[in-house]
């Protein structure tokens, strides 16, 4: 929704059609939604179309004047331009159009910035900010004091350029030593989940496909959800019971966009290790948006990009509540393997609980455990067992405790440890 403050800014939007996005442009309303995350209130719209963008302005002289003459007309305080434009670029058009001028990038990177809660979240925002102004800081007047200073930070003869730039990348160090800090926690957490044997799925998607409100159906939370983008972006991450007893922990992600920066992508790199690393990834897609082809391949090119393609991946239909019966029935034909669910009603979250059930259970193995049933250790034994695996049966005797059951195959070495006498595995 558009903000309602008397002191929001007005914004006017700025598009390029070329030849390579000719057929993939539907106007700008993706970036009036990023407008609005921001604050902003939209009162102008304007596309050009062009073989190539002009070198000096982008949208090419003509296109300027135009544009200066509306955003003076209409009042307008920032223009913001959906693409990414090279340093001149954003001189040139500060200039002609008298008022301040943002790319994409820059209006994504203020969002992010806004949305971050955690000290993690703010570490990495920041971390892409400072990359992202680096090469562009030549002429653009940028106060950096806040970033350090003091005694002993300007070298003899260094202009106040040299030093901008050498106190931010001073502090980019710093922000990745403190984020690397953050990844090898994250490292050490994962590795005693996988020695837990208890499963991860991931939830990934474009921004605004309802992974949060999925999650909340799914693990009971009431994590904060809206129509606005990138309301996710520090993870969180739930226990999950599926309906044969076994456990899984559920990761949700920041939200995925197309042309999200690469220096957001780098930043986030620990969080989104998390999707690298997990058993199973639920790619969440808003099947009642117009875009949903082209959301689809934005998430593959972020996973790609993450290392996370290869990691064994369930479509997930989303906001099926939205779409007819006719509808239903394509998505169904095009793609046979995803599940169709509302997040919003519940519906098909049950069968989804099957499916990812199902899924994970490709890398079981069914076992039969006889414990002696006396010591602690054997009792710890059983509870694992029932935690991580799917019994079939569990008979106690005289002799102790046999049970069979459906396990995770890394999981296997760990039943029989050392210290528990008389034990045994049959696997078969």
């Amino acid at each position: 929704m558009p903000s309602d403050s008397p002191t929001a800014e007005r914004a006017a939007l700025v598009g390029l059609v070329t030849g390579a996005r000719r057929n993939l442009d539907t106007g700008l309303d993706e970036l009036a939604g990023l407008a609005e995350a921001a604050g902003a209130i939209v009162v102008l719209r304007m596309q050009q179309e062009r073989a190539r963008p002009d070198s000096a302005t982008f949208i090419g002289s003509g296109k300027v004047a135009q544009l200066a003459a509306a955003c003076a007309e209409l009042e307008v305080d920032v223009v913001i331009v959906d693409n990414e434009l090279t340093p001149g670029q954003l001189g040139h058009l500060a200039e002609k159009l008298a008022c301040k001028v943002l790319d994409r990038t820059q209006l994504i990177l203020d969002i992010f910035a806004r949305r971050a809660r955690t000290r993690e979240g703010r570490l990495q925002v920041e971390l892409a900010q400072l990359k992202y102004l680096l090469p562009r800081l030549a002429g653009s007047g940028t106060a950096l004091s806040r970033l350090g200073g003091g005694i002993g930070t300007r070298g003899p003869g260094e202009t106040k350029l040299e030093t901008d730039r050498r106190r931010i990348r001073m502090r980019i160090q710093a922000v990745a030593e403190q984020i690397e800090q953050v990844r090898r926690r994250r490292g050490q957490l994962r590795e005693r989940r996988q020695k837990q044997s208890v499963p991860t799925v991931a939830l990934v998607g474009y921004t605004n496909a309802g992974k949060t409100t999925l999650f909340n159906r799914l693990t009971s939370a009431h994590a904060v959800t809206s129509d606005a983008l990138f309301v996710t972006l520090d993870p969180l991450v739930r226990r999950v019971r599926l309906p044969d007893r076994r456990e899984l922990l559920v990761s949700d992600t920041v939200g995925f966009i197309d042309r999200l920066p690469h220096a957001l992508v780098a930043a986030f790199r620990a969080t989104l290790e998390e999707v690298a690393e997990a058993d199973l990834v639920l790619h969440v897609i808003d099947v009642a948006s117009p875009e949903q082809a082209r959301h689809r391949a934005a998430v593959r090119r972020v996973l790609e990009e993450v290392g996370a393609s290869e990691v064994p991946t369930l479509d997930v239909h989303n906001k099926i509540d939205l779409v007819d019966g006719d509808e239903r029935m394509r998505l169904q034909s095009r793609v046979p393997a995803a599940v169709p669910v509302s997040a919003r009603t519940g519906e098909g979250v049950e069968a989804l609980l099957r499916t990812v059930a199902e899924e994970l259970a490709l890398d079981t193995q069914r076992v039969t455990v006889r414990l002696a049933g006396a010591s602690e250790a054997d009792r710890r034994q059983v509870a694992r067992i029932y935690q991580v695996g799917r019994v079939v049966s569990h008979v106690t005797g005289e002799g102790g405790v046999v049970i069979e059951a459906d396990v995770p195959r890394r999981f296997l070495d760990r039943l029989a440890p050392l210290n528990v006498r008389e034990d045994f595995l049959d696997a078969h």
